[in-house]
């Protein structure tokens, strides 16, 4: 039963993101493919999931413990402050932290997961800013 309520929740979820992606304006500037692809793309992707929950539930779902739970909520929290902190601290600091600290709940000892986050950060910085031209959220160390 819980599958099926699942589905349900990312069907409507993906039909809203469908939505809102159609009522985005676009430039007359604009390349072919356009800046509503890739949000229907995901908004498919999480139909098609959904609908085969929906079709095909697990008739005996495992639930995760209590503590496992509050690690789930807690990284979902981390991504929210990440979210909120961005434009304050920068891409780089606020990727840097939050990678880190998700690394580390995934198993890696905390050097690893320090090492793990700032390099995350620094990778994908130099591909979407110096590689790309993209605009990322500048901290107040400039990048």
């Amino acid at each position: 039963m819980s599958d099926r309520i699942f589905g349900g929740i990312g069907l409507v979820l993906a039909i809203i993101f469908a939505w809102q992606a159609s009522i985005i304006q676009e430039s007359f500037l604009s390349d072919a493919v356009g800046p509503k692809m890739f949000p229907y793309i995901i908004a498919a992707v999480m139909a098609a999931a959904s609908i085969y929950f929906l079709a095909k539930p697990d008739p005996a779902p495992d639930w995760p413990s209590t503590g496992h739970l509050a690690e789930i909520g807690l990284a979902a929290l981390v991504m929210f402050a990440y979210a909120l902190l961005l434009p304050e601290l920068g891409f780089v600091i606020a990727t840097s932290v939050a990678a880190a600290y998700l690394t580390w709940r995934l198993g890696s000892r905390p050097v690893q997961s320090i090492v793990i986050g700032v390099a995350t950060s620094v990778g994908i910085y130099v591909i979407f800013r110096l590689v790309l031209g993209l605009s990322l959220a500048r901290g107040p160390l400039g990048f």
